[in-house]
């Protein structure tokens, strides 16, 4: 399985989007800094993910969701799970 995912800062409450075919692995990668574009915002909450078996099914949904319109569209479909 590939999943779509998003994570909320704890830090500044900003959202990151991303995919991984090991979710859990991925989420841990992040809170322990290891990936470039998220280590100065750690420590994360996972808040939403999505399951796909095709990776680029995933891929397509991920780049989709990082638009302007669809982030905003996202964030209000998810809004009672985030923190503001």
């Amino acid at each position: 399985m590939y999943y779509v995912y998003v994570l909320q800062s704890k830090k500044d409450n900003n959202i990151y989007i991303g995919y991984s075919e090991d979710l859990k692995r991925r989420f841990t990668e992040h809170n322990l800094g290891k990936v470039k574009s998220t280590r100065y915002r750690i420590p994360f909450e996972l808040v939403y993910y999505e399951a796909y078996k095709n990776k680029k099914d995933a891929t397509k949904r991920e780049y989709f969701l990082k638009t302007h319109q669809q982030r905003d569209l996202l964030k209000e479909r998810i809004k009672n799970s985030l923190k503001h």
